[in-house]
């Protein structure tokens, strides 16, 4: 796929289809997160692989989507950070680089590497969320919804190059 984009003109959505995502007030999309992520990643939770982020405050920037989402973990599940807490970790990037992250059309490495998703903060607690997602076959999790993650980064790509 990535001869298809480069980190200067890959696909963003359209500005009119975010505009009903600026009117969800953010602590209920992390809250709402929180719940899809508690299920897809049951195993870990139980197994204490994503205690990294025990009391740590990680957010979520899909930046041409608008929407941003702060999680921590307590007491084994992930649920919406509390208001005024500070990140501790960053992921930021537009919506056609998260898609290729989730549906492996691209290594994550890759992704990081070239910029085209962003950490901030702590570099630690990075690694250690890049290395558990680079580490978890989503197939067999996520089930159809992986058929509409595949079809929407298609169409998003479909969308053409549009300049930040």
């Amino acid at each position: 796929m990535s001869e298809h984009t480069d980190v200067f003109h890959a696909p963003r959505l359209p500005a009119l289809l975010t505009l009903p995502f600026g009117l969800i007030p953010g602590r209920l999309n992390s809250a709402a997160l929180a719940q899809i992520l508690n299920r897809v990643f049951q195993p870990e939770l139980a197994d204490g692989e994503l205690d990294f982020l025990e009391q740590k405050v990680m957010r979520i920037s899909v930046q041409d989507a608008r929407l941003h989402y702060r999680l921590t973990l307590r007491r084994g599940r992930l649920e919406a950070a509390r208001q005024g807490a500070p990140d501790d970790l960053s992921i930021e990037g537009n919506t056609f680089e998260f898609l290729l992250l989730a549906t492996r059309r691209e290594d994550p490495d890759t992704l990081f590497f070239n910029r085209r998703l962003r950490l901030g903060g702590d570099t630690e607690l990075g690694l250690y969320a890049k290395n558990l997602l680079d580490s978890i076959e989503l197939e067999g999790r996520v089930g159809p919804l992986l058929a509409v993650m595949n079809q929407a980064t298609e169409l998003l790509s479909r969308f053409g190059v549009q300049r930040r």
